[in-house]
C-alpha cells in the first residue's frame, strides 16, 4: 500500500529535511569521483541509487537522497562527471552529456560503478535506480543494457526517452517509471509514444505518466520551470514504484 504524502509541499518536505548523509570520494579506476550517501533512518527497505541531471551531482540529488532515506531506503546520488567537474555553463553542460551519450560503454561502467559502491557503503537489496533529465536518459539506458545484477525497477523523471539504434528493451527488464510533462518541448510527445511501442513490442511491464502542462524539468525545486502540482504527482507515483518493486 502506498504511504501517503505529508502536507508538506514537496519542495518545503526538501528544504527542512534532515541532511545525516555524507559525500564519499570513490575510484573507478584511475580517476575520482564524489556520490553522495543517504543511509535510511532506520532498518532500510532497499536502495534507490540516484542519476544526476546535466550539472552533475549537486544539492538537489542530495535533497532527494535525503527525503529518499527519511521514507525508510538508502539512497546512493552517483557521479558520472568525476570529482569536483560540476559544469555550470549550458556549453559545458552539453560537452559533458555528449561524451557520455557519445561512449555508452562507459556511461554503463560508471553508472554500475556508482551501484557497486552504494553496496560496498552498506546499502541493502534490492535496488530501485531513477534519475532526472539527462539521468533518465542514463537510467534507461541501464534498463536495456541488462547489466545490472538485483534492481527491481527503474524511473525517469522528465528524461531522455530516446533508444540508440542497435539497442533494445529485453522480456526480463524490470518494471519502468515513465514521468513525462504535456508541455516538454525538450523531449516531445512523439518520443513518449515511440517507448510505449517499444516497451509493449518486448513485453515490459511499465507506466507512463503525463502531466498537464508541465515544462521540461517540472521537478527542479527553485527553478522557473518547477511544478508543484506534476512533481507531487510524479513523487506519489515512484512512491508506488518503491512499495512494489522494495
Amino acid at each position: 500500500m502506498m504511504r501517503p504524502l505529508t502536507f508538506l509541499t514537496l519542495a518545503a518536505l526538501a528544504s527542512t529535511a534532515q541532511a545525516d548523509g555524507q559525500d564519499i570520494d570513490y575510484r573507478v579506476g584511475d580517476e575520482a569521483f564524489t556520490g553522495y550517501f543517504a543511509p535510511a533512518a532506520d532498518e532500510a527497505r532497499g536502495t534507490v541509487l540516484i542519476v544526476h541531471d546535466w550539472d552533475g551531482l549537486t544539492d538537489y540529488e542530495r535533497e532527494r537522497a535525503e527525503m529518499l532515506a527519511a521514507q525508510g531506503y538508502d539512497a546512493f546520488a552517483l557521479d558520472l562527471y568525476g570529482k569536483g567537474n560540476r559544469p555550470v555553463e549550458t556549453a559545458a553542460r552539453k560537452a559533458e552529456t555528449a561524451r557520455l551519450y557519445d561512449d555508452r560503454a562507459r556511461m554503463r561502467e560508471l553508472t554500475l560503478a556508482g551501484l557497486a559502491e552504494a553496496r560496498d557503503q552498506g546499502a541493502a537489496r534490492p535496488t530501485v535506480v531513477m534519475g532526472y533529465c539527462f539521468g533518465g536518459a542514463v537510467v534507461l539506458e541501464l534498463a536495456r543494457s541488462g547489466e545490472a545484477e538485483d534492481v527491481q525497477g527503474y524511473a525517469t523523471f522528465h528524461g531522455g526517452l530516446a533508444t540508440p539504434e542497435g539497442q533494445q528493451y529485453g522480456p526480463d527488464t524490470p518494471p519502468i517509471l515513465i514521468a513525462h510533462g504535456g508541455e516538454d518541448t525538450s523531449v516531445p510527445l512523439e518520443d513518449v509514444t515511440a517507448l510505449a511501442r517499444e516497451l509493449e513490442a518486448a513485453g515490459v511491464d511499465y507506466e507512463i505518466e503525463i502531466y498537464s502542462g508541465a515544462p521540461h524539468a517540472f521537478t527542479v525545486f527553485d527553478e522557473e520551470r518547477y511544478q508543484a502540482r506534476a512533481d507531487e504527482k510524479s513523487w506519489a507515483a515512484f512512491q508506488a514504484l518503491l512499495d512494489e518493486a522494495l
